[in-house]
């Protein structure tokens, strides 16, 4: 495991949003030591309330964690003037559109971990565990094994509520109703997954970052995370081998592959 973390890349074609929808939503993170968190917390939120933005970032010694909408012009203002830091210097957001702001509020908060797992010994910003990118997992997810022939198999970091909106045809689903319960999920099921290549997924990669090294570090080897998680997947791939919308964080509720807004319906209304 390096630093930077290998990617096993694939040609591709990339399906771009075309919508008319004008409130830009971004998603992004990093794993990188911030030992001026708290000091960081009223400069980005001054930015913020500046631009009139909404949503949250999360701040850790580990690193950042945001979800922020407004308009494309001030949102893309905060990432510029985010990205003057060297720490922020390479974030990529994942964009969205939608018709009104998803967030009530702003806020900046600091936390012990921007994705809480309650395991100390696993950090990303020290080493990462390899990656595949959308393309390379859906080739791998219509043949069914990877480049040395090894069976795929395709497992849901996320929580039971967030599978039940949508997920990959055939993941692995232990019913998590917390990102703290998957350790203990794993050492119940380690033994199912032996001799198999593991593609760990969630909604944007921040859990799968944690979940890949973990089973690496307990006698899982072949474990690849989904290179910028199920919003990736629809940006970069026509969505083939996923089922439903993929559970957001905000008012939207879900977005379909499209990364539209996907409508209320009986079973999950709004």
């Amino acid at each position: 495991m390096n630093k930077h973390g290998p990617i096993v890349e694939a040609a591709s074609d990339v399906f771009y949003n075309t919508g008319v929808n004008n409130i830009l939503n971004i998603s992004c993170y990093k794993f990188v030591p911030l030992l001026d968190a708290k000091e960081l917390r009223p400069v980005l939120l001054e930015r913020c309330l500046a631009r009139a933005l909404k949503g949250t970032i999360l701040l850790a010694e580990e690193g950042i964690n945001m979800f922020l909408a407004g308009p494309a012009e001030a949102v893309r203002g905060f990432v510029s003037e985010l990205h003057t830091d060297p720490r922020f210097s390479d974030i990529t957001p994942k964009e969205s559109w939608s018709e009104t702001v998803p967030f009530k509020k702003m806020l900046v908060k600091v936390k012990g971990e921007i994705i809480r797992m309650n395991h100390p010994t696993i950090r990303p910003a020290e080493g990462r565990a390899p990656a595949v990118t959308p393309a390379t997992a859906k080739r791998w997810l219509d043949q069914g094994y990877d480049d040395n022939g090894r069976p795929v198999v395709i497992l849901d970091t996320r929580n039971d509520y967030e599978v039940d909106e949508g997920t990959f045809k055939g993941a692995i689903d232990w019913r998590l109703t917390k990102f703290t319960e998957f350790p203990d999920a794993l050492r119940a099921h380690k033994e199912e997954l032996q001799d198999k290549t593991i593609i760990s997924f969630c909604t944007g990669g921040i859990r799968c970052e944690k979940a890949a090294i973990f089973m690496q570090q307990n006698g899982l080897p072949h474990t690849y995370q989904l290179e910028g998680g199920i919003l990736k997947y629809f940006e970069e791939t026509d969505g083939s081998h996923y089922d439903g919308g993929c559970f957001v964080f905000d008012e939207r509720r879900a977005v379909d592959v499209a990364l539209k807004t996907v409508q209320p319906t009986e079973k999950h209304p709004k």
